[in-house]
């Protein structure tokens, strides 16, 4: 059997959990609730995920607050109908898959809240526009040149969004996800402070490259305080920008984040500047990923432009990262896997109402595969 069907342990104070193979779905914004409440379309594409054969889905980025979200569609879990919402339907998609872990990335926005959706131009929505509202960030720096500047947060707005994590992760417990994710990429709030290029404060969460990690590990440590189990995040690990965060600041808040038992780090870049420049080809972004696995020892999860189940393969061949993650490639191809299995000799679970669509050739895919007829 090929490295990418292998099992994987993820660790944790609570045991960890074991993956069924190496293959990963990626975080991925739908921009398709309303106020902030899971529906129909997430039980739709969660199901659909779950029948896919990797052995974990991680739901999109879900704001910890209201004015967190990235977008007013953005998925949330900061109030009781959100809760409510998004339990019911992951327990429903559940029930349409085989089972696989499920995990949820908690995020804040920050500046870059307040965006129409992609498909309406992704643009800053002003406060004095209908869905629109005031953003904050670690200073009153935008996002991009002439717009409206973020409110620079205050020690009791770091203590308040601080809290927000911490009972968005004790609502995802009672969700029941097997792990949660926290989103420190991408340019968002916590990729915010880390970086230079966002982050201008004087105080004990600016200046340094210390003071600037302050505060996202003050998050991590506060959610590991109330939560036990799989516990990763997400960073990026370059701005691609001159004087921006670095690969090697990476490293270090990720042997940092030791001190509070991270389970995994999830290896993505830039996000946090408009002027970034990024040199994109397949797996462009495995070299930090190889890079924080061999300098920490932590599981690490590659992501960017993987694409083949032969370049997965020898990624983690390589020993470049534990786990491969795949986002778009999923929405274009919902069996990414099952042709992977095909292509490297593995074998996946898959619902039994799906047992019957395996070409001739390779019936061994499936590792339960019962057909009977009269």
């Amino acid at each position: 059997m090929s490295l990418l069907f292998t099992e994987f342990k993820l660790p944790a104070p609570n045991g960890g959990i074991t993956l069924a193979n190496r293959t990963v779905v990626a975080p991925m914004c739908q921009y398709s609730s309303i106020d902030g409440l899971a529906n129909d379309w997430h039980l739709f594409h969660w199901a659909n995920l779950l029948n896919s054969g990797a052995s974990a889905l991680i739901i999109e980025a879900t704001g910890v607050t209201a004015d967190g979200r990235i977008t007013p569609h953005c998925l949330g879990l900061y109030n009781d109908a959100c809760e409510a919402a998004l339990t019911d339907h992951l327990q429903r998609a559940r029930a349409l898959a085989p089972a696989v872990k499920v995990g949820i990335q908690l995020c804040h926005a920050g500046r870059k809240a307040s965006s129409a959706a992609p498909w309406e131009g992704g643009a800053l929505i002003e406060p004095s526009q209908p869905n629109g509202w005031q953003t904050k960030a670690p200073s009153a720096i935008p996002q991009n040149l002439g717009e409206v500047l973020p409110l620079a947060l205050d020690q009791a707005g770091l203590d308040e969004i601080k809290a927000a994590f911490v009972q968005a992760a004790i609502r995802a417990q009672r969700v029941g996800v097997d792990f949660i994710e926290l989103h420190g990429a991408h340019g968002y709030l916590i990729h915010q402070f880390l970086s230079p290029v966002a982050n201008q404060r004087t105080d004990e969460y600016g200046g340094s490259s210390a003071n600037r990690m302050r505060f996202p590990l003050e998050i991590f440590a506060a959610i590991r305080e109330v939560y036990k189990g799989v516990l990763g995040i997400r960073l990026s690990a370059s701005d691609w920008v001159a004087d921006g965060w670095t690969p090697e600041e990476t490293v270090v808040l990720s042997n940092a984040l030791k001190a509070y038992d991270v389970s995994y780090i999830h290896v993505s870049s830039g996000g946090v500047s408009s002027a970034q420049k990024i040199a994109i080809k397949p797996g462009y972004q495995v070299d930090f990923a190889k890079k924080i696995k061999e300098e920490t020892g932590l599981p690490t999860i590659a992501v960017g432009l993987i694409t083949d189940p032969t370049q997965a393969q020898e990624i983690l061949e390589r020993g470049e990262a534990d786990l491969v993650a795949l986002a778009r490639a999923f929405l274009y191809k919902p069996r990414w896997v099952w042709e992977a299995a095909t292509e490297l000799g593995g074998q996946v679970e898959a619902a039994p109402q799906y047992w019957r669509c395996l070409p001739r050739e390779h019936q061994n895919v499936f590792k339960t595969l019962k057909i009977g007829q009269r």
